[in-house]
């Protein structure tokens, strides 16, 4: 009775360590929140891999717009975000949501048009002159309307370029509240001028009549970084594993790994981590 008993005891151990075993290893993972230009250009697909490869940790990304993916991280529903619009992701780590925000890489913002050029801005090298024109002639302009990062660069171009958007927009400026992809394929569809990301463009492939119609202005310019969700503030945050996440994209290796991820022999995003200031 004793034995058999011994043996019960010894058998319910080792199923609750291999139970115990399972979820962690099911468990090693982590959801990383990020703008949805990150996601179309192709980015992720050619990062997570090598990652998993590294670490053996699984990234889930949800892809949104920068100030939902900000909200995300505010209510501890992703470990890690990763995101491109500066002032909020400071505003981020200042409000106690963020442990510390890192540079990663950068490209730029480019005006996206038709080949026919109703607003006469192909080949400007002034984002803020081609907007005039743009609403001048009542030319279709595609907004995303989602509080992503491509968003408020745009509302801030437009603000920069003296134009009230909020007042001055007409049947002429549609707001869609959609991602990148989603704003590119309506432009596409309804031959209009649109603010994309570089990285996007570059590997959208529903490009119709669409061009680059001003680029080069260096107010385009677009800086990503990433943050890890405040433990702090939500104790479930995977810290270790999510810091091992923001610790490989800025290591030599994850920065060779941005930087290796070309379309069309292009490069879409240029690593930054280690310069003072990014």
């Amino acid at each position: 009775m004793r034995k058999l008993k011994h043996a019960f005891v010894i058998g319910a151990t080792a199923l609750a360590l291999a139970l115990s075993q399972n979820v962690v290893a099911q468990d090693k993972s982590i959801i990383v929140a990020s703008t949805t230009s990150t996601v179309d250009s192709g980015l992720f697909g050619h990062l997570l891999p090598l990652f998993k490869a590294k670490t053996g940790i699984d990234v889930r990304v949800v892809s949104q717009g920068t100030g939902q993916a900000l909200d995300t991280g505010r209510r501890g529903d992703a470990d890690v975000v990763f995101v491109h619009a500066r002032s909020q992701e400071e505003k981020f780590v200042a409000d106690g949501f963020g442990v510390k925000r890192s540079a990663v890489m950068y490209n730029d913002f480019v005006l996206i048009g038709p080949k026919s050029d109703p607003a006469k801005v192909k080949g400007s090298k002034d984002i803020t002159a081609a907007l005039v024109k743009i609403r001048n002639a009542g030319a279709p302009f595609i907004s995303r309307g989602d509080k992503s990062g491509t968003h408020a660069a745009e509302l801030n171009l437009w603000k920069i370029a003296g134009v009230d958007i909020a007042k001055d927009k007409g049947p002429w400026y549609r707001d869609i509240g959609q991602g990148m992809g989603a704003a590119l394929n309506t432009a596409s569809a309804s031959n209009a001028y649109v603010l994309a990301d570089r990285g996007t463009w570059l590997s959208f492939k529903n490009r119709g009549d669409l061009i680059i119609s001003v680029e080069g202005d260096k107010r385009l310019f677009n800086q990503y970084g990433v943050m890890l969700v405040n433990p702090a503030k939500h104790a479930h945050v995977k810290k270790d594993l999510g810091q091992s996440f923001i610790d490989w994209l800025i290591s030599p290796a994850g920065q060779k790994a941005i930087a290796d991820y070309k379309v069309g022999g292009e490069q879409l995003f240029f690593p930054n981590a280690t310069v003072p200031g990014a």
